[in-house]
């Protein structure tokens, strides 16, 4: 058998060039065979040996293929011989000598051709599945995307594909995805990617079809309670507390709607923005089930005749607009660790000392270590030498803990430092709800859009030492005593009037 193929290699080799297109199709064939065993044993992990794997030696074994068919071509066009003239030389008889099932030859070619078909398939199939990991997304082109990996990684949605996001379901959106992918290739070799890489990116799927496959909006209802740590820059990192019930219903359960009403089925905000960075809101658009319309116009910003305007149907990814890939600000970074335990406040002033140490503005990550190491350790040295010696163990750990924060925030290849990618989540600054919650944007009456707090959290605590101080009893020689009986009244009375009534009972 392998006798009778080596004659047929020799036979269709005919000239120069068809000889190395044999040698390329061979070759390569016998390499991807063997990669892809070593990546079925786990031998071989990396996904460069898999583009190598599932894109250059398919590619290779097509080139060869065809150079076998150009030496036959241009051998015809030299010696004017015919196909079966040619053939006739290069093979014996009873090769070429026709039977009831056709030549030996002929059923050899066929053979061949069904198996290349087969095996190109199969490959195919391969290098789809193997291109939809995250692991090929994220360190394939490991330069541009290496801080989306390294976000990924330590996001809500690791165990997600990015693919389930990112191309979504149908045949549609597989070509859509690929093509879109060549043009990436094409970025990134001629480096024509802007850095960092701009948002939001329209190349995501509706977020009716791949969010709401997990988190449909009327999943989530009642209220969630949230409580987020501050801590201060004083020697104890001393920490404050501010709790909030979360209002998160779609709907209108007790004629009650919480967060989600925004994106419930039976209502539909559109929105329009300046130059689609969907920061400065030019009007609001609210539809409601009974059929009632308000529009509400910014009595501030206004789009010039230069400035395109974006009208966009406002869904899940215009409040969580980093679901996944994540980026800290650095003093709710600093904040986490602490309340996770893994930054020791023991150490006087970590928290302010930390601040400045991930913050000073360094060109890259290798001055970013030392940077951050010799801010620490001088500082404790100066200022507590003592304390320098007996907790160097500690000081070791938070230095360490320093240098991830600012390995997964920032990145100096891409041009990504603190504050790159704002998260609408929330209302720090005058970004998040408050891009549409504000008194800017009235109706034709005048009305605007509430900004009441109220409308999606309650507020149980507000930087305070205690994390429910508005479900103490209200001091009245306090100075805020009358924000306190607001927020308590607001928050009882939230719940109902049975509720409310239970609710007042145990507090007195």
């Amino acid at each position: 058998m392998f006798a009778r193929y080596l004659n047929f290699i020799r036979g269709v080799s005919i000239c120069p060039t068809g000889r190395l297109g044999m040698i390329l199709a061979s070759s390569s064939f016998v390499c991807l065979v063997i990669l892809e065993l070593a990546r079925l044993l786990g031998i071989i992990t990396s996904s460069y040996a898999g583009l190598v794997t599932y894109m250059l030696f398919p590619a290779l074994f097509v080139i060869g293929l065809i150079l076998v068919f150009i030496g036959w071509y241009r051998t015809k066009r030299i010696t004017g011989k015919s196909t079966r003239e040619l053939i006739e030389e290069r093979f014996d008889n009873d090769v070429v000598k026709c039977n009831v099932f056709g030549s030996r030859l002929a059923r050899t070619i066929t053979l061949l051709t069904l198996a290349n078909i087969v095996f190109l398939g199969g490959i195919s199939m391969r290098m789809l599945h193997f291109m939809d990991e995250p692991v090929f997304c994220g360190t394939a082109c490991h330069s541009v995307m290496n801080p989306e990996w390294v976000t990924y990684q330590k996001s809500p949605h690791s165990r997600v594909a990015c693919v389930q996001c990112h191309v979504g379901e149908g045949a549609g959106a597989l070509i859509d995805s690929k093509l879109n992918g060549l043009w990436q290739m094409v970025s990134v070799t001629f480096d024509l990617l802007e850095r960092p890489i701009p948002t939001p990116v329209h190349q995501l799927r509706p977020a009716r079809q791949t969010c709401e496959k997990c988190h449909w909006p009327e999943k989530f209802y009642g209220t969630r309670l949230k409580t987020i740590t501050h801590y201060q820059d004083d020697s104890a990192s001393t920490p404050l507390y501010t709790t909030l019930n979360l209002k998160v219903d779609a709907g209108s359960a007790h004629s009650r709607s919480g967060i989600h009403w925004h994106v419930a089925k039976e209502n539909e905000v559109r929105y329009s923005s300046i130059d689609d960075e969907r920061e400065r809101i030019t009007w609001v658009d609210v539809r409601r089930p009974d059929g009632s319309f308000h529009r509400y116009t910014s009595k501030d910003v206004v789009a010039s005749e230069n400035q395109a305007s974006f009208v966009r149907a406002m869904d899940c990814v215009d409040c969580h607009n980093r679901a996944t890939h994540i980026y800290e600000n650095p003093a709710q970074a600093i904040d986490d660790r602490i309340q996770r335990g893994v930054l020791d406040k023991s150490l006087p002033f970590l928290k302010r000392e930390a601040l400045q140490a991930i913050t000073g503005g360094y060109p890259d990550e290798q001055a970013a270590m030392e940077g951050i190491s010799n801010h620490l350790y001088g500082y404790y040295q100066r200022h507590y030498p003592k304390l320098a010696g007996s907790k160097s163990i500690l000081i070791d750990s938070a230095i360490t803990v320093l240098l991830d924060i600012y390995a997964r925030n920032v990145h100096s290849e891409m041009n990504i430092d603190w504050g790159a990618y704002r998260s609408y989540i929330g209302h720090v600054g005058d970004g998040g709800c408050f891009r549409c919650h504000n008194p800017q944007l009235v109706d034709d009456a005048g009305n605007s859009i509430s900004d009441d707090c109220a409308l999606c959290h309650s507020l149980l605590s507000n930087d305070h030492e205690r994390p429910f101080k508005y479900l103490q009893p209200v001091d009245t020689s306090d100075v805020d005593y009358q924000m306190h009986q607001y927020h308590q009244d607001e928050f009882l009375q939230s719940f109902g009037d049975k509720e409310n009534d239970d609710a007042q009972l145990q507090l007195q």
